[in-house]
């Protein structure tokens, strides 16, 4: 039975943690576009050998050539069963899946919008960074990272509250709190 989940969420707000526990739970494949993308280059398909063109000119790869990518992973499935993870992150990208995934008769279960203090995302990266000794998680880069999102998100959250597909889940608190609350209003 297909099941297709999209989760969103500004960065550091736990949306990798909690996809992995979903995608165990449900028994989901999560996709991540940039993985996709390494991975077609990596192996050299039509799509990769596009995409490396488009990326070694120092543009960004178009949406026709992601969804390409998504349309090829889709379509290997029996039964589709995914989690994105990243994707999409344009209204234009949304329209494109919402159709595919008409075609492919996997329409969308569920947004999962993972909602968070900014002030605390901001202290919570700056400490992965300590820990992880990631230099570019400053927190002028972290701040800069957290105003892209909202710009790029806002229009998709606005498309997705239209649809009644969003499920916004406060993901502040414990892995497990947070955990519980995905289950909750996946149920």
């Amino acid at each position: 039975m297909n099941e297709t989940l999209i989760f969103m969420g500004p960065p550091g707000a736990g949306k990798g943690t909690q996809a992995t526990k979903i995608c165990e739970n449900r028994q989901l494949k999560q996709l991540s576009t940039g993985d996709m993308l390494r991975d077609h280059v990596r192996r050299g398909t039509d799509l990769g050998v596009q995409a490396k063109q488009i990326m070694d000119a120092g543009k960004l790869v178009s949406d026709d050539v992601i969804i390409g990518m998504v349309r090829a992973e889709l379509q290997q499935m029996a039964d589709i069963r995914v989690l994105f993870d990243g994707f999409p992150r344009t209204t234009a990208q949304a329209q494109a899946l919402d159709q595919l995934l008409q075609e492919l008769h996997a329409p969308l279960y569920a947004v999962v919008l993972l909602e968070v203090d900014e002030e605390a995302v901001v202290q919570r990266l700056l400490k992965r960074a300590e820990i992880e000794g990631r230099s570019d998680d400053n927190e002028a880069t972290i701040r800069k990272r957290l105003s892209v999102y909202n710009e790029q998100t806002s229009p998709l959250i606005g498309y997705y509250a239209g649809t009644g597909k969003i499920k916004k889940i406060d993901g502040m608190g414990t892995v497990q709190e947070v955990e519980q609350r995905i289950k909750e209003a996946l149920a």
